[in-house]
C-alpha cells in the first residue's frame, strides 16, 4: 500500500475504531480482574521504520538486563530484516504483518490477536508516535500492561485510551531516550503522572555492535571484485554513497546532481577511492543514472548486489559513508564505520544515528517540519533545507577523512 493510502486508512478507520475500542477496553477492565504481576513476555511494536528497530535496541537490552523477561517484536514484514542485524529478539519471537495488500494486512492483523494470547504476552510497549493502528494492536493484545506515548495536554494525534502506563513524549531529547523512558515506565515501582520521571544518561543509549567474521568480509570483497576487476583491498579504499530515502518521507533526499558533483570531487581528491552507490534492487536504475553522470570506472553501481544481512560486513571494510537521513545511517551504527548523514525535514537532535556519525544540517527556520503532531506529513514540496547544503560544504566536512586516506598511501 502507498504511504498516503495507509495514512488515510489510519485516520478514517483508525479514529472511530480507537474511540469504540477505548470504550470496550474500559468495559472489559470493569468486568474483569486484571493480573498486574511483573511481566514475563513483553512485546515491542514498531511497524514502519527500519531505523527505529535499531534505535530501540538499547531499551530492549535494558529490559532484558533488569528483569528476566522474554522480548518479542511486531513489525511490518518488509522491515523485519532490521531486527536481524543485532539479533536481540529471537527469530521465533518476531511477528510480521504483511502490508503489501489489504487482504493479507487484515488477515495478519486478526491473527495478531490470537498470537499475543498464544504467546501469553503480558506487556506491550507501543513505540509509535504517529499510528492509530499500533494503538489498536496494543489495546486488543490482551496484555494487562500497556505502555506508550500519551499527549496529555499537548496537541497530537487521537489514539484512544488503551494505556495503563502513559508516558509523556519529550520532543527535546533523542528518540532512543524516549524509548528508554517507555521501559522505565514499565519498570517503575509506583504510578506516576506522567511517566517517566527518570534521568536517562547518554551511556544508556549506546548500541551494541554486530558480530562480523573474516569470511563475511571476504565474501563482500569477492562480490566487489566481480563488479570491478581491478579491485584490490591493499590499494583501494571504499567510500559508500547512499542517495535514497524511504518513501515515507521523500523530502529527505539530497538532490541527485549534488551527489554527482560530490562524487567527482572525491575521485579527484583521492586517487585510490572506490565509490559504491548503495541501495536495494529497486533502486539500481537510479544508482545507474548517477554512475553514468559521474562517468568514472571507480564508481560502482552496487545497489542490489548484496543482501541486507551483508550490510555490516560491507560497512566494516569501508572508510565512510555519505547518506540521506534514512535507514543506512542507523544500520551502519552497529559497526565502527563513520557516517555523514544529511538532514532536512527531521532533526538529528531527535533522530540522529547512535554510531560514529556526523550530522550535516542547515537548520532553517522551517526545519524540522515533521513531528508527532502532524503524522510525519509535511506540506513542503520544495526541500530547500537540503538544497542549501551544497556539495562544497559536504566535501569540506568529509575532507579530513580523505586526507587520512591519502596519508596512508
Amino acid at each position: 500500500m502507498k504511504v498516503d493510502t495507509m495514512r488515510r486508512i489510519d485516520y478514517y478507520v483508525g479514529v472511530p475504531l480507537c474511540f469504540l475500542g477505548s470504550i470496550l477496553n474500559k468495559l472489559a477492565l470493569l468486568a474483569s480482574k486484571q493480573n498486574m504481576k511483573a511481566p514475563r513476555n513483553i512485546l515491542f511494536i514498531e511497524l514502519s521504520e527500519m531505523g527505529s528497530a535499531i534505535l530501540v535496541d538499547p531499551a530492549m537490552r535494558k529490559l532484558q538486563q533488569e528483569i528476566n523477561a522474554a522480548v518479542h517484536f511486531a513489525i511490518f514484514k518488509k522491515n523485519k530484516a532490521s531486527l536481524d542485524l543485532l539479533k536481540t529478539v529471537p527469530e521465533r519471537n518476531i511477528y510480521t504483518i504483511r502490508e503489501n495488500n489489504m487482504a493479507a494486512f487484515i488477515f495478519d492483523t486478526v491473527k495478531f490477536v490470537f498470537w499475543t494470547r498464544a504467546r501469553k504476552i503480558d506487556a506491550v510497549i507501543d513505540l509509535e508516535l504517529f499510528s492509530r493502528f499500533t494503538a489498536l494492536l496494543t489495546g486488543f493484545s490482551g496484555a494487562p500492561h500497556k505502555v506508550g506515548f500519551h499527549a496529555y495536554y499537548n496537541e497530537g494525534l487521537y489514539r484512544g485510551s488503551f494505556l495503563t502506563h502513559k508516558v509523556a513524549y519529550n520532543p527535546h531529547i533523542h528518540i532512543a531516550k524516549n524509548f528508554i523512558a517507555l521501559v522505565n515506565a514499565l519498570l517503575a515501582p509506583r504510578r506516576e503522572i506522567p511517566f517517566s520521571k527518570t534521568l536517562i544518561a547518554d551511556e544508556e543509549i549506546k548500541l551494541a555492535k554486530a558480530a562480523i567474521g573474516d569470511e563475511d568480509k571476504k565474501n563482500i570483497r569477492g562480490i566487489l571484485a566481480g563488479c570491478f576487476e581491478e579491485y584490490t583491498p591493499e590499494k583501494h579504499r571504499i567510500i559508500l554513497i547512499n542517495p535514497n530515502a524511504s518513501e515515507l518521507l521523500i523530502q529527505r533526499r539530497w538532490p541527485p546532481q549534488y551527489y554527482v558533483q560530490l562524487m567527482k570531487s572525491i575521485l579527484e581528491a583521492c586517487e585510490n577511492a572506490l565509490i559504491l552507490i548503495t541501495g536495494d534492487p529497486g533502486e539500481r536504475e537510479e544508482a545507474g543514472l548517477l554512475k553514468e553522470q559521474v562517468n568514472s570506472q571507480r564508481v560502482i553501481n552496487f545497489a542490489g548486489k548484496i543482501t541486507f544481512a551483508q550490510l555490516p560486513a560491507l560497512y566494516s571494510i569501508s572508510e565512510f559513508m555519505i547518506t540521506n537521513d534514512s535507514g543506512p545511517g542507523h544500520f551502519s551504527a552497529v559497526t565502527d564505520m563513520p557516517s555523514f548523514v544529511i538532514f532536512g525535514p527531521e532533526t538529528p537532535s531527535l533522530y540522529g544515528s547512535l554510531g560514529r556519525t556526523t550530522a550535516i544540517y542547515a537548520g532553517l527556520a522551517c526545519s524540522p517540519c515533521v513531528s508527532a503532531a502532524n503524522h510525519r506529513k509535511t506540506a513542503c514540496k520544495d526541500n530547500v533545507c537540503l538544497q542549501v547544503i551544497k556539495p562544497e560544504h559536504v566535501f569540506a566536512t568529509i575532507k579530513p577523512n580523505l586526507e587520512k586516506i591519502n596519508a596512508e598511501r
